[in-house]
């Protein structure tokens, strides 16, 4: 793949464990100076760049909440100074907190919205300003097939990811001339800590019948970030083992 442009650098949030940490290697291995963001996970965010330098890349510890006051002002700015500015943006820090509608507290329904969908359209609008006058840049968005398909118990979760890819068709059609993409990728049932306890009978319904592996989303992610994506925008890849077919 073609070098990218060595003035920017790569943000991955949630990038501690799981899809973040596959992605953040990726991005890395393509030469991307990554900012691995952590909320509680330290010491693995910590240890996926220890793994990142060991292999020859370029990688910091970015610690922070996106979902906090004034986040994405905070952590792009501290990456920029500890890396350089951004010019890949994987939104990927998610929580969820199920419960059938009826049973859903207000807390949880804001939580949910407010991590997966708020702190995205934050972090966003922060980074795309300097795409924008740099006229390249990639954001991409970590979805999910809930948002596009029933998953009883998870009210709120499926809104937020419904909510994030209509914000990247919107978001893509208007920054698209300036040579910045922005899409999202909508994993299914992937083996993570996340989905611990969803095992038993989850995977019957997945044709592949198997769970996907966190590096084959990270390697969705990695070519929509690449030079070789640049006319791709506005767009949701499903990594799913063909569930949602």
């Amino acid at each position: 793949m073609p070098e990218p442009a060595r003035d920017t650098c790569a943000l991955v949030t949630g990038g501690s464990r799981g899809i973040g940490a596959a992605i953040a290697r990726a991005l890395a291995a393509d030469g991307w100076p990554v900012g691995v963001n952590f909320r509680s996970g330290e010491e693995a965010a910590h240890a996926v760049v220890d793994e990142i330098v060991a292999a020859g890349g370029s990688a910091v510890p970015i610690a922070g909440d996106v979902a906090a006051p004034g986040a994405a002002e905070r952590l792009l700015a501290e990456l920029e100074q500890q890396l350089a500015p951004v010019g890949v943006l994987v939104n990927n820090a998610g929580v969820h907190a199920d419960a059938l509608a009826m049973q859903l507290e207000d807390e949880d329904w804001d939580r949910v919205i407010e991590t997966n969908l708020s702190a995205a359209f934050r972090l966003t609008r922060r980074a795309v300003g300097g795409m924008i006058r740099r006229r390249h840049g990639r954001v991409v968005n970590i979805a999910s097939v809930v948002g596009t398909k029933a998953n009883p118990g998870q009210a709120n979760y499926a809104a937020s990811k419904a909510g994030l890819i209509g914000m990247t068709k919107t978001i893509a059609v208007e920054v698209a001339r300036r040579g910045v993409t922005v899409n999202a990728v909508a994993p299914g049932f992937i083996a993570t800590d996340m989905t611990e306890d969803l095992a038993g009978g989850a995977l019957d319904d997945v044709p592949a019948r198997r769970a996907g592996r966190p590096e084959e989303v990270a390697a969705s992610v990695r070519f929509l970030a690449s030079d070789e994506a640049a006319y791709i925008t506005g767009t949701t890849l499903v990594v799913d083992g063909g569930l949602s077919a």
